[in-house]
């Protein structure tokens, strides 16, 4: 017969305090549709403390330059940022189009940049070499263990970079 001792991760009781016990070993349910129902903060608060610092770094440059017209939530398990259905229906999957992403992987954080996809990838990578910090990156993936690994005034400018109408036009091309 099982025993009737409480079942406790970093000192939280999993039965009292699951939520706790959770954000201790960085827990996430991996089900698509709670993502959906995650607001961007819950999302946040569900990680372990350190990645949740360099999440919310990396985060508030994304929305102090974000060009006026994205919309931030919560999209593939991801903090999006897209152009709304609204301004753009013609999507190839219905969903919609994503401009950059911010995300909790399982051995590091990652943030898609889908205005340096193709050919502005290589003014990205030379902006970022200018300032001395490796760049881990595979097509408009840069991968990072801190904010601190991130050169933060390039990947502003970034962000920065495409209005909505000029995103909208190079997707097109």
């Amino acid at each position: 017969a099982p025993s009737q001792a409480p079942i406790t991760v970093a000192r939280h009781d999993l039965l009292a305090d699951p939520r706790a016990a959770k954000a201790a070993i960085g827990y996430l349910p991996e089900q698509p549709p709670l993502y959906r129902e995650l607001t961007v903060d819950e999302y946040l608060d569900e990680l372990p403390e350190d990645r949740r610092r360099s999440l919310r770094a990396v985060r508030d440059v994304i929305l102090a330059n974000l060009p006026e017209g994205y919309e931030e939530a919560m999209a593939y398990g991801m903090i999006g940022y897209s152009v709304p259905l609204e301004r753009f229906p013609d999507t190839y999957n219905g969903q919609p189009l994503s401009y950059v992403a911010l995300a909790n992987q399982k051995r590091h954080m990652a943030l898609y940049l889908m205005g340096v996809y193709g050919d502005a990838e290589a003014d990205f990578r030379t902006r970022v070499e200018a300032t001395g910090m490796r760049l881990d990156m595979g097509k408009s993936c840069v991968r990072f263990r801190t904010a601190e690994d991130l050169p933060l005034a390039v990947i502003g400018e970034e962000v920065a970079r495409l209005p909505v109408e000029a995103f909208l036009r190079q997707y097109a091309d």
